[in-house]
């Protein structure tokens, strides 16, 4: 007895012209059946009586494609592959064999090709990609995962900010919470103090890739960042996750505070950074006595931390300057002058550090000793085409805003005097005037 092999397609016209061969159905019903005129159903009927079952199965089945390549261009096309093109993909090889080798192949038949020749693992017979568990680290204080989440945590009371997480590893309890305007390297300084300042050095914060805690690219000479250089100072290690479900711990604690924090934020009625941050320790320690766990072992591995004044030194941003023949130098936007002096007069082309401290101070040192100086000219708005971080975007177009709210060029009142400033002006009884004089 012959096997045959049949396509779903050519049984379903099998059982609807058994039925019409049978006298059970009209030649009208069958070809609704089949998806056909009356004639090819009538054909199609004749082919059965003559062979049966066999009559109905496609004579190309089994025969090559009359529109397949020939087998020196497939042939041709896998030496290419093997030899440059080994590691790419079925889109970018594609484009390649036509650029290079004038090759026009379509992405798909080279992604059956290089599947066929063992080149590429087909996606639906790949392994599924597993992040197995971290156990949590043993102690207190072992590894603290720190990250910022922007999110409207004041919905539409207040304006958007950023949180700022410590979570501890062992445990899942917050160490702190802060909110602040953005993740800038002064706002993380700020924040890591509060947390010495309340629990002790921790053996190490792990993090993202963010530039406050990794030199991405040419950076500095020994590729520490700001942040990097305190922590170090402090003899605390930063650790960069390489992925996001490394440091799934804090991740998690995003998602939980965004639902639960946002809504206890809107309870209490608080429409202000200040306030939500005075908020936060009572949140957290409710937090904590739901969530927290306890660590496999007992030992806190926080150590003391460093006076108040030492503090003030460690968590700074320092950044070298050169000094001009006219004893001038330039930083955070700012035109700064030292104080003539013997001292500083001897300084003219040297390297000078600046520090920045959280607070809003600054000083310029050399060599340990604090330099007199005076601020000259302090540009007061964003410059076109500056560069800035992503996270901090937020913070500067609120800037942006509040600029160009108070400050309207002169040429304004005159070809456009129905802007919306304007008019706010108007209905508040001012003239339509454009504020030429106004320090930009």
């Amino acid at each position: 007895m012959a096997l045959i092999t049949m396509s779903k397609k050519e049984l379903g016209r099998l059982e609807a012209l058994v039925d019409l061969d049978g006298g059970r159905i009209t030649a009208a019903r069958a070809a609704g059946l089949v998806g056909v005129g009356e004639r090819q159903v009538f054909r199609l009927l004749k082919a059965y009586r003559a062979s049966g079952a066999e009559g109905l199965v496609s004579r190309r089945r089994g025969r090559p494609s009359n529109r397949r390549h020939p087998d020196a261009v497939r042939e041709a096309a896998l030496a290419a592959i093997r030899e440059r093109y080994a590691d790419f993909g079925p889109t970018l090889a594609a484009e390649k064999l036509a650029e290079v080798h004038d090759l026009r192949l379509g992405r798909e038949t080279v992604r059956r090709w290089m599947a066929e020749a063992g080149l590429r693992v087909p996606r639906k017979e790949r392994g599924r990609r597993v992040h197995q568990p971290r156990h949590r680290r043993d102690c207190l204080g072992e590894l603290v995962q720190v990250d910022g989440c922007e999110h409207r945590w004041l919905e539409d009371r207040g304006p958007p900010c950023t949180l700022l997480v410590f979570v501890d590893d062992a445990t899942g309890r917050l160490m702190h919470l802060r909110f602040v305007p953005g993740e800038g390297t002064l706002d993380y300084l700020q924040a890591a103090r509060s947390y010495v300042e309340a629990h002790g050095r921790p053996v190490a914060f792990y993090s993202d890739k963010h530039t406050v805690f990794r030199v991405a690219g040419a950076g500095r000479d020994d590729g520490v960042t700001q942040f990097g250089r305190a922590m170090r100072e402090l003899n605390v290690e930063v650790i960069c996750a390489n992925s996001p479900q490394a440091k799934g711990r804090v991740e998690r604690a995003h998602k939980t505070l965004q639902d639960r924090l946002v809504k206890e934020l809107r309870l209490a009625g608080v429409s202000t950074v200040e306030a939500a941050n005075a908020f936060l320790p009572a949140f957290v320690a409710d937090y904590n006595a739901r969530f927290a766990k306890e660590p496999r072992l007992a030992e806190d591995l926080h150590r003391p931390a460093p006076g108040a004044a030492d503090l003030d030194e460690i968590m700074t941003v320092r950044e070298e300057r050169t000094v001009s023949a006219s004893l001038t130098l330039r930083y955070d936007k700012m035109l700064i002058l030292l104080e003539p002096s013997d001292t500083t007069r001897a300084l003219a082309r040297q390297r000078v550090t600046v520090v920045n401290y959280p607070d809003g101070r600054f000083a310029i040192r050399h060599k340990g000793r604090d330099l007199p100086f005076r601020v000259f000219d302090k540009l007061r708005k964003v410059d076109q085409a500056a560069v800035v971080e992503s996270k901090r975007l937020g913070a500067v177009l609120a800037h942006i805003r509040e600029r160009q709210d108070a400050y309207e060029p002169a040429w304004n009142a005159d070809r456009r005097p129905a802007t919306r400033n304007n008019l706010r002006r108007a209905a508040d009884g001012s003239g339509l005037t454009s504020l030429s004089g106004a320090d930009p």
